[in-house]
């Protein structure tokens, strides 16, 4: 039977657009509603648009009066904690039409995530628990191996994103509501894009100093995993409003419980724009917490190199925390997230942490990869055109069976009789 998929936002660049193609020849109905012209720019070509314009205020009446009138089926959207995506999921539920969510992988950078309802602290899975996981996994047939020690999309992320608001910027006349969710006005966001991709080489020279730096050394350290204070996982499912706090809770701690001779590390996230002093708040944190030389701010880049030779990982809910536990290093998790069990990652005191960290269950956590591998994990870039094709080639077979990947999965191995599992 054909449905009517409704778009809202997505990740920048062409995926959703290719998306919304490739349902079109499955014989389905695609629309979008966009907020400003950078949505309208990446959906050309795709289906019908319609042009949103009035407040936030009105967004959950005139959605619903939208979906009712235009039989809407179903509404795929990307980030859980955009404004006009926070009600969507209980919307989708009062009126019974499903709702995809897309995000960034839980084991990126080589997978991307696809989930009904919710995403990260609000996914399915948090209500399922390790047990229930481990027993709808079939037999270990085959080893799972790591992904490659590299980062190939943070150049294409951010040219996406310098595009997108451009486009936002020119036609801002047309759209004269529109705020940005971030926070930051749409300029300050095309400067910021615009910088990352001017100063690529030279952030790629300054990381390349700083491990060096810390390679000569040779102290232990333990790794504090930063993020974005924008994202999603960090404003909706953590006690953190923005990363400096975190940063200073961990120098804290750290100063409190490390050993005298090992160090900390601060590696930013591969997106980091800056809008964050990060170096110049680890440099005062340094001081204040008498840590003068021991404290280190490696920008971007690779994560395996940095984790293969630390002592623990520390991060509010990070998903380059599964890193951290696939090489079965101590992980203390300071929000909510789909690997923050008792038995992955340290229920201590983070002073406590510091001093002597408790390791995960290594092969609890192996089942929990095995099961996202098997569900809600892609294969696939948002950001460049294989990586798209990867996912494509997977996701519309997806989203067109009625059940979730994580009941696809369970509602197998209920069928399973108990011996062979």
């Amino acid at each position: 039977m054909a449905r009517h998929f409704l778009f809202l936002q997505g990740p920048h660049g062409p995926f959703f657009r290719q998306l919304g193609q490739a349902l079109r020849k499955a014989a389905h109905t695609v629309s979008r509603i966009g907020i400003n012209a950078g949505d309208e720019a990446e959906w050309r070509g795709a289906g019908s648009y319609r042009a949103w314009y009035a407040p936030l205020s009105d967004w959950g009446t005139e959605l619903k009066s939208y979906v009712r009138s235009e039989g809407v089926n179903d509404i795929v959207f990307y980030g859980e904690a955009r404004p006009f995506h926070r009600d969507v999921a209980a919307l989708g539920q009062e009126l019974g039409v499903g709702v995809h969510v897309f995000e960034e992988g839980y084991l990126r950078p080589y997978w991307i995530t696809y989930e009904r309802g919710g995403v990260n602290g609000s996914s399915e899975l948090m209500n399922l628990a390790l047990a229930e996981i481990r027993a709808a996994l079939p037999p270990k047939d085959t080893p799972i191996l790591a992904a490659p020690d590299q980062w190939g999309t943070t150049y294409r992320h951010a040219l996406a994103g310098a595009l997108y608001h451009f486009n936002v910027v020119l036609g801002r006349g047309r759209y004269p509501r529109f705020e940005p969710h971030r926070g930051a006005s749409v300029g300050r966001e095309l400067r910021l894009n615009l910088r990352k991709l001017v100063l690529h080489p030279v952030t790629a020279l300054r990381r390349r100093f700083a491990m060096r730096a810390l390679r000569a050394t040779g102290a232990p350290y333990h790794l504090a995993l930063l993020q974005l204070g924008h994202d999603a996982s960090v404003q909706m499912h953590s006690p953190y409003d923005a990363i400096l706090p975190f940063m200073a809770d961990v120098s804290e701690a750290f100063a409190a419980g490390a050993p005298l001779h090992h160090h900390l590390v601060f590696k930013t996230h591969p997106f980091d724009d800056g809008r964050e002093p990060i170096a110049a708040e680890a440099l005062r944190l340094s001081r204040v917490h008498r840590l003068s030389g021991r404290v280190h701010v490696v920008v971007g880049g690779p994560l395996a190199r940095l984790l293969d030779a630390a002592e623990s990982a520390v991060t509010i809910n990070s998903t380059a925390a599964q890193q951290a536990l696939w090489r079965a290093l101590p992980v203390h998790a300071m929000g909510r997230a789909i690997y923050a069990r008792p038995s992955l990652v340290s229920q201590q005191p983070l002073k406590d942490f510091f001093a002597a960290p408790d390791g995960p269950d290594h092969g609890a956590y192996l089942d929990l990869r095995r099961f996202l591998l098997m569900t809600s994990q892609i294969k696939g870039s948002y950001y460049t055109g294989l990586g798209r094709a990867d996912v494509l080639r997977e996701v519309v077979d997806k989203m067109l069976i009625p059940e979730s990947p994580y009941e696809q999965v369970l509602q197998t191995a209920s069928r399973v009789p108990t011996a062979r599992l």
